[in-house]
């Protein structure tokens, strides 16, 4: 096995005209360091995976990890980080937006810190202001809000990271934008600098405004791993606690109705008392299986719910 300093993986999918220029950018940026380039091609439908296998002929240090399908950004960047040998892991995009000569000034920030991330933040983004711009900062924002993580870009795909962090994030899905808050659950150390950004000019961009909606949906999922995942029933039993608690307030009450003589059968409020008592049922339930769940995650594949960053 080859014993590489950094790894670089790049996500490609259909940017058939950039891989050329980008693989010129790579070679002069990274001439002076230990270094492989793992190209992950997404399902492409275009000459993609000819272009990466054209500049491979002449480069040993450059693997080419072909998908049979369109995964999705997630899925590529995980590959290609599983395939990495290098002490440090750094993942940039194949359209040309970011610029490879940020690489080694950002790697050498690491090297030289307690860092466990560099991560861009793309300070003069060239891209369309209704279409990308605009729902980015929207979704920052919540995010920020959200998590309490203080980092202005969480889009930025270049970044680099201490193989073991990179590694040790479990990414999937499309959660992707969130690979900062990944990264932050096991205790990394996260700086972000300024790189450069380009405005593309081959090819189509991937994303639309119907990210911001999944970037929403993903935060949910997100939130919950962050605070809940070790310990579900302390979510799911609370709510439970509250909604069985709210449903005996309910039905004393309506109790107490009935021995007064009055009518009760019938009325929204004994029926909202019984859904709420049951529903808290459930909601305990659930947390219990949940928290089984997760004892059976841990202790199956021996994993640890902390994280240690060296022994003294």
């Amino acid at each position: 096995m080859q014993n590489y300093k950094l790894s670089v993986v790049i996500t490609v999918y259909n940017e058939e005209f950039n891989i050329a220029p980008l693989v010129e950018q790579l070679e002069l940026a990274l001439k002076d360091i230990n270094h492989e380039v793992l190209f992950v091609d997404d399902g492409s439908t275009d000459n993609s995976v000819a272009e990466i296998l054209k500049a491979k002929q002449s480069r040993p240090h450059f693997k080419l990890i072909q998908f049979r399908r369109n995964y999705g950004q997630s899925s590529a960047i995980a590959a290609g980080i599983d395939h990495a040998q290098g002490a440090y892991i750094s993942t940039i995009d194949g359209d040309l937006q970011n610029d490879p000569s940020d690489i080694p000034w950002m790697l050498e920030m690491l090297e030289n810190s307690e860092f466990d991330v560099v991560a861009g933040r793309r300070a003069n983004r060239q891209d369309k202001a209704f279409t990308r711009k605009i729902p980015s900062l929207i979704a920052n924002w919540i995010i920020r809000r959200a998590t309490k993580l203080t980092i202005e870009d969480y889009g930025c795909t270049l970044r680099v990271f201490r193989s073991e962090i990179a590694k040790g994030m479990g990414l999937y899905g499309e959660l992707h934008r969130f690979i900062p808050i990944l990264a932050h659950l096991q205790g990394a150390r996260i700086h972000q600098v300024d790189v450069k950004h380009h405005p593309r000019i081959h090819g189509q961009s991937k994303y639309g405004l119907n990210r911001t909606f999944k970037v929403l949906s993903d935060l949910i999922l997100m939130l919950f791993i962050n605070k809940y995942m070790p310990k579900p029933m302390h979510l799911f039993g609370g709510l439970g606690l509250l909604l069985t608690g709210a449903g005996i307030a309910i039905n004393l009450y309506m109790l107490i109705l009935k021995i007064l003589g009055e009518d009760i059968w019938g009325r929204p409020l004994l029926m909202l008392g019984i859904l709420t008592f049951i529903a808290g049922v459930q909601f305990i339930t659930f947390g219990i299986m949940a928290e089984i769940q997760m004892r059976t995650y841990y202790e199956s594949q021996d994993k640890k719910h902390y994280s240690i960053r060296r022994v003294l």
